[in-house]
C-alpha cells in the first residue's frame, strides 16, 4: 500500500478554508471540488496509458492516449459525490459508478444498501472517492466489494485520513491489490467517536446541508 499526502501550498490553503467551521456549505462545496482536482492530478500519475499515431497541422507523431478498458471511478455515497466533479474534470471519458455503504456507529461495521457498478472490473483502474478516512472501514469494506469484481488497481482519494484508518488498511487489504491512498492531509488521531482530530467536520453534512455540529 502506497500513502501519498500532497504538499502543495496550494492543498494547504484550501484544506485550511474547509476545516474552518464559519465556511459556508456553497463555499465548502466549491473548494471540495477545486481541491479533489488538484489530489486528482496526482492520483492519476499511473493512469494506464498507450502510445497513438496522431497527426499535427506540421508533422505527424506518436502521442499518448488512455488504455481500454476505462477507468472506473466510484464515489461513496453519499459524501463521495461532492468529490466527483473535481475527479471527472480530468478524467472525462472515465466510466462511474456508485457505492451506498452505511456504517453502524456501534459496531462501526459497514454495510452495502446500492451497488451500480459492472459484475467485472477486471483490468479496471478504479478511483475511489470518500472525503474522510477515519477507521477505514468504508474504503476496506469498498475496496473488497470491487476486488471481488476483479479489480486489482485501486487508488483511494480522500481529503482527510486518520493513522488508525491507515494502519486498519494497511493491516486488513489483501495484498493482491495494487492499492493507493491519496490525501491532502493525515491528521492527528480519531477521538472517542471515531471522528477524525482535528478534522473538518461531518463531511457530507457539510457539503450538502451546512451543517456544523
Amino acid at each position: 500500500m502506497r500513502v501519498l499526502q500532497i504538499d502543495h501550498p496550494l492543498v494547504a490553503h484550501k484544506l485550511s478554508v474547509l476545516r474552518n467551521r464559519a465556511t459556508h456549505s456553497s463555499v465548502f462545496r466549491q473548494l471540495a471540488d477545486e481541491l479533489v482536482t488538484l489530489l486528482a492530478y496526482e492520483a492519476t500519475r499511473n493512469v494506464a496509458v498507450a502510445p497513438v499515431e496522431i497527426e499535427t497541422p506540421v508533422t505527424t507523431m506518436t502521442g499518448t492516449r488512455l488504455t481500454n478498458p476505462k477507468p472506473m471511478v466510484v464515489p461513496i455515497l453519499r459524501a463521495g459525490l461532492g468529490m466527483l466533479d473535481g475527479l471527472t474534470r480530468l478524467l472525462p471519458t472515465a466510466e462511474v459508478g456508485f457505492l451506498g455503504m452505511v456504517r453502524n456507529d456501534e459496531t462501526l461495521e459497514v454495510t452495502t444498501y446500492a451497488n451500480r457498478l459492472p459484475d467485472d472490473l477486471t483490468g479496471r483502474q478504479c478511483f475511489v472517492l470518500d472525503p474522510m478516512l477515519a477507521t477505514g472501514h468504508t474504503l476496506i469494506a469498498s475496496c473488497e466489494y470491487l476486488h471481488e469484481r476483479g479489480a486489482r488497481d485501486i487508488t483511494c482519494v480522500t481529503l482527510l485520513a486518520a493513522p488508525e484508518g491507515l494502519k486498519a488498511m494497511e493491516e486488513r487489504i489483501d495484498p493482491s491489490i495494487d492499492l493507493t491512498i491519496v490525501t491532502a492531509a493525515i491528521d492527528e488521531k480519531l477521538d472517542e467517536n471515531s471522528y477524525i482530530v482535528p478534522g473538518l467536520g461531518d463531511a457530507g453534512d457539510r457539503l450538502f446541508f451546512g451543517v456544523v455540529d
